[in-house]
């Protein structure tokens, strides 16, 4: 099991990415597939056509979301935190994913590299 962990820059207020991540109409946008989600907690959710699967554990309006990210059968919790904060560059993404599996390493970290965050920057920018 490996952890991720980076910081990213959007140009975007962080109240505009904390949309991006929590309404599935927007979600829709920059990732050009459907998405569902919900803000509540303990609900499922599901991005990428069913590519990314999990629950949402907690959300902090415009500051925090967090995450279990589903692995199969695997026993220990894969939970993704993502802290929004203001940067006089628009907002600072603290993203932190913890217990991925060995085997899906790379992947997962060129998927927020790219595809999540990468997108992102790209709508925004």
């Amino acid at each position: 099991m490996k952890d991720f962990k980076k910081y990213y820059i959007i140009p975007a207020q962080p109240e505009e990415i904390y949309l991006a991540l929590t309404n599935p109409a927007t979600i829709q946008l920059w990732t050009g597939e459907p998405a569902e989600m919900s803000t509540e907690t303990n609900s499922e959710f599901s991005l990428w056509d069913g590519s990314i699967v999990g629950r949402n554990i907690a959300f902090e309006t415009n500051k925090k979301i967090q995450q279990e990210w589903y692995f199969g059968d695997q026993e220990d919790q894969s939970i993704v935190t993502i802290k929004l904060h203001p940067h006089k560059q628009g907002c600072s993404v603290e993203l932190l994913h913890t217990n991925i599996p060995d085997e899906a390493y790379n992947d997962i970290a060129d998927g927020w590299n790219e595809n999540y965050f990468g997108a992102l920057e790209e709508f925004y920018g």
